[in-house]
Order: structure tokens, then C-alpha cells, then sequence
């Protein structure tokens, strides 16, 4: 089967633990006589602050111990890195986290905390090329006040929602999709609770104290900023979707019998996606109603962490019709978004535009009308493209964001209309053959906006670079293929931008809710 359990080693050598990843610095290896601190930002144009350059991050190991009575994480986070220059100074992205000590191939280093960035000096320099692990023992508190946090707490124990960039709230880190790296995860918990990480359950210890240690394995790499963590009263369901693909949803015990019905949907989810876009890419799929109630407790309806949705529970309490089209838009992300990331987050669109465009497809095939009462494609982007013109006013254009309209409007379902016209351009058999070809040449990497216009490009056959710049960078919205009377809208200076998430929303601007 295509989803068949890959086993190539013991338990033990799966893990991925500390002690296995500590390989130290070469000593073959010759430090070059200019050595420099690292920079500290890759240069993302929306977050420009954020990831750090030098290295790059092949493995982390989480271990993370949560104590129900302090509710505290003890935690550490080893990461195997390998360096692109010679380092005398290295910086991970850290904020809010306690860090008790820094240890650089095994020997004691310095560090110090600046703003959003763990400075770190290596008892010696770090040569270029070199593969070396960083590991920073530290302690976190879920519930501590922050400019911005990953963490979701809740009565018992935490989830992570990590989405932008506060990934680095949750564990020091290379916090940006770029750097994506393989992940284990071990999870200490004490009796009655459950961890639960992305990936696959590889090993379950009792340990003394009525503790019981979980470690979990991801098969493909994660990007930092859909890293899923969990602790809490679960219980596990398990289902089998199709082709043998193993579903498991964690679930809050107290919920579970409320929740099956929104849980029992996803095999005719998965089924529907894989008909368009092809095999799931992962090694399981499934949804985590998050033990909250409280709707301050996230900015969203549900968020694309990897192999393990999250989502606020009393949506997923109504009727399929109100719920099925964004199960679909956040099961499409393990595609967009997940198994191919954006390069940068000015290439968010590309998540979220195909995210909606397929959870509005799946909509009007099962003949719901969407929050405008529409029922075709058609009709919604007549309506979306007479908005075209304001939207690139107030919002920007679909691929220049910033960090305040980041999750604008624009990126979704002006994404759509960005999708629909290269379709309408190109004809239905070319724009998926387009798909197929985007998702299979950058399976498990990352993509840019130009990666995407490349590879319509070559497929179609038809040099279609002005015509998807117009569309993603242009001040004015181009004609719609096949639509010579659709109209666009003069643009209201008066008029307010799409909500965003800086006030107080983020995927609630799907067009698929």
C-alpha cells in the first residue's frame, strides 16, 4: 500500500535523540582566519527579522516534560545544524523561553537573549560546512503574556499554533518555512494526559511517577510554523482512509461522542482531494478539536499544522454543509503549505489561494451556497473580480503583502481569482496538469511565486509570465480570460481593507467559511 509503514531501523535508533544527534565539529576540520557572527535574518520581505542565516537546520529533537501542577514545559531542543560559512557567533530565533544553559557539539557555550534572538558563542568557531548540534535547555510557561505566542493553553495542557512566526515562542529555532527540517518530538506527561506530536507514534516508556513519555516521528520535514504539540485528555480514534492511509484524530475524551460526526467526514475528504491532486504526501492525516472554549484562545477556525489539523471544537459541532468546505480548504494545505511551503510569506498566497480554491470547488459540487449565497465558481469570482481593483488598493496586490494585511482578503480568495484566470487562460487539462507538476517537483521543499509561474510556463506551453505577474503584482486588475464583460468596480479610497489577522482574525478571511 501506498501508505505502508516504512521500518529501517530498531525503535531506539528512530528516535532521533540528543546523544544520536550529537556529532560534534569535524576535527579535520580548518577554521578560516575571518570567521563572523551569522546574520540575523534571512531577508523575508514581510518578516524581515525573522530566521537567521549561516546554518541551516537539518533535524530538531523536542523533548518537552509538562508538569500539571506548575503547568510548566521543561523542555529541551537539540538541533543538528550544518554551517554555510564560518561562525564565531550563531542565533536561533527564541522568545519568551527561560534558557537554563546552551551547549554547542557537546561543550558549554555562551549565549544571550536579544529582542526575538538566543546569540549564541561556541567555545571555538564554527568552520564552514560543518555539522554540529546546538542544544538549549530552557523552561516555558503556555500561559505567559506575550507580544505574539504559539501557545494555546488550555484547563488541561497545551496546544501550539504557530502560524506566522512565533514558532520561536514554542521552541528555539530557524523560524521560517524556508528552513524546513526533520522533526521527533518526546513528550513527557503525567497519568490521565496524552501528548501528542505531527507524525507517526514510534515508541511509548512508563516511566517511574505514573509518567508515561510519548515520542513521535515525522517521516517528511516540517516547516517550524505548522509544528503541532498537544498535551491533554485525549482519546485517539483511529479509521483507515483511502488507499490504507491511516487517520487519527485526537480528541478531547469529554468530546468525543459530540464530535464524530465532523471527525467521521474525513475519508470522503481525502478521497475527493487525492482525485485532483494525487496521493496524500503524508504518512497520516487527522483532525485535533482543541480542549478550549474560549474564543481568545486562537485567532482562527483551524489552522494546517502538520498530519494534524487543529481546529476550535464547537465549529466542528455543526452540520456538513457549514463545516465540509474548510475541512477541505485545511486538508488542501497539506499540499500547498505543508508538503510544498512558501519560500517566503510574500508567498502566502500560494497556500491559501489554492486552499480556497479547492474548498470552494468542493462546495458547489455538493451544491451548498457559500456566505454570499452563491452556488457557482462562476458567480463568485464575478463577484470577487468587480471587488479587484479595492482589494489591490487597500490590501496590495495578491503576492506583495505585508506584516499587517498579511491574511488579508487578498491572499484567499483573491488568490482564487488569480487561479481561475490562469485556468481560464489555459483550459482545465493544463491548469492540472500544472498542479500535478508544482506539487511533484517541490514535494517536501519550498516554492516561490516565480517557481510557480515557471513551472505553468513549461507545462502549458504558453510563456505566461506577464500574464501571472499582471495578476499577482499589478496595481490594476487584468481582463478575465472568457469573461470580456466583467466589470471591475472603481476603486473607494474611503473604504476600509479586508479584516486581517492583526485584528484579531486569520484563516476566519477564507472564503470557504
Amino acid at each position: 500500500m501506498r501508505y505502508r509503514t516504512r521500518v529501517t531501523a530498531p525503535a531506539a535508533a528512530l528516535i532521533g535523540t540528543a546523544a544520536a544527534l550529537s556529532t560534534g565539529i569535524p576535527a579535520q576540520a580548518t577554521p578560516r582566519t575571518d570567521p563572523s557572527p551569522g546574520p540575523e535574518t534571512l531577508g523575508d520581505p514581510v518578516y524581515p527579522d525573522l530566521g537567521n542565516d549561516g546554518y541551516r537546520v537539518s533535524a530538531y529533537h523536542l523533548d518537552f516534560a509538562y508538569d500539571a501542577t506548575t503547568r510548566l514545559v521543561e523542555a529541551t531542543a537539540t538541533l543538528r545544524i550544518r554551517t554555510t560559512q564560518p561562525l564565531s557567533r550563531l542565533s536561533l530565533d527564541a522568545l519568551g523561553l527561560d534558557i537554563r544553559s546552551v551547549r554547542v557539539g557537546g561543550r558549554t557555550a555562551a549565549f544571550e537573549q536579544v529582542v526575538e534572538k538566543l546569540r549564541i558563542t561556541p567555545a571555538r568557531t564554527l568552520p564552514a560546512k560543518a555539522r554540529v548540534t546546538v542544544c538549549v535547555d530552557y523552561t516555558a510557561d503556555p500561559r505567559r503574556t506575550l507580544p505574539h505566542t504559539g501557545w494555546v493553553a488550555t484547563p488541561d495542557g497545551f496546544a501550539v499554533c504557530c502560524q506566522p512566526n512565533s514558532a520561536h515562542t514554542v521552541f528555539p529555532c530557524n523560524d521560517h518555512p524556508s528552513d524546513k527540517a526533520d522533526f521527533t518530538f518526546r513528550l513527557t506527561v503525567p497519568g490521565g494526559l496524552r501528548g501528542v506530536a505531527s507524525g507517526r507514534l514510534v515508541r511509548t516508556e512508563q516511566l517511574d511517577g505514573d509518567r508515561t513519555a510519548y515520542t513521535y516521528r515525522s517521516r517528511s520535514p516540517i516547516a517550524t510554523e505548522v509544528v503541532q504539540i498537544t498535551v491533554g485528555d485525549y482519546v485517539i480514534k483511529d479509521r483507515q482512509g483511502p488507499q490504507g492511509l491511516p487517520l487519527r484524530d485526537v480528541v478531547p475524551t469529554a468530546r468525543a461522542a459530540a464530535l464524530e460526526p465532523a471527525l467521521a467526514l474525513t475519508p470522503a475528504l481525502v478521497q475527493w482531494v487525492e482525485q485532483r491532486l494525487g496521493a496524500y504526501p503524508f504518512e497520516t492525516y487527522g483532525l485535533l478539536p482543541c480542549n478550549s472554549d474560549d474564543p481568545q484562545a486562537f485567532d482562527f477556525t483551524g489552522l494546517e499544522t502538520q498530519t494534524l489539523t487543529i481546529y476550535k471544537p464547537n465549529y466542528l459541532l455543526q452540520e456538513e454543509s457549514k463545516i465540509g468546505s474548510h475541512m477541505m480548504h485545511e486538508l488542501v494545505h497539506s499540499y500547498f503549505g505543508n508538503s510544498v511551503s512558501p519560500a517566503t510569506w510574500a508567498d502566502l498566497w500560494l497556500n491559501e489561494g489554492h486552499a480556497d480554491f479547492y474548498g470552494l470547488l468542493y462546495r458547489y459540487e455538493r451544491g451548498w451556497p457559500d456566505s454570499k449565497g452563491m452556488t457557482t465558481m462562476e458567480a463568485r469570482m464575478k463577484d470577487t473580480y468587480a471587488l479587484g481593483d479595492q482589494w489591490r488598493h487597500t490590501s496590495g496586490p495578491v503576492a506583495a503583502p505585508n506584516a499587517a494585511n498579511l491574511f488579508d482578503s487578498q491572499r484567499y480568495v483573491g488568490g482564487v481569482l488569480v487561479l481561475y484566470a490562469l485556468r481560464q487562460q489555459i483550459g482545465e487539462a493544463a491548469f492540472s496538469a500544472v498542479e500535478h507538476a508544482f506539487l511533484e517537483r517541490y514535494r517536501d521543499a519550498t516554492a516561490s511565486t516565480e517557481d510557480y509561474i515557471a513551472v505553468a510556463s513549461e507545462v502549458s506551453g504558453q510563456d505566461l509570465t506577464g500574464f501571472l505577474r499582471d495578476w499577482l503584482y499589478g496595481t490594476k486588475t487584468p481582463r478575465m480570460p472568457g469573461h470580456p464583460d466583467w466589470t471591475v468596480t472603481p476603486v473607494q479610497p474611503s473604504l476600509a481593507a479586508p479584516r486581517s489577522r492583526r485584528d484579531g482574525h486569520h484563516h476566519d478571511n477564507s472564503a470557504t467559511l
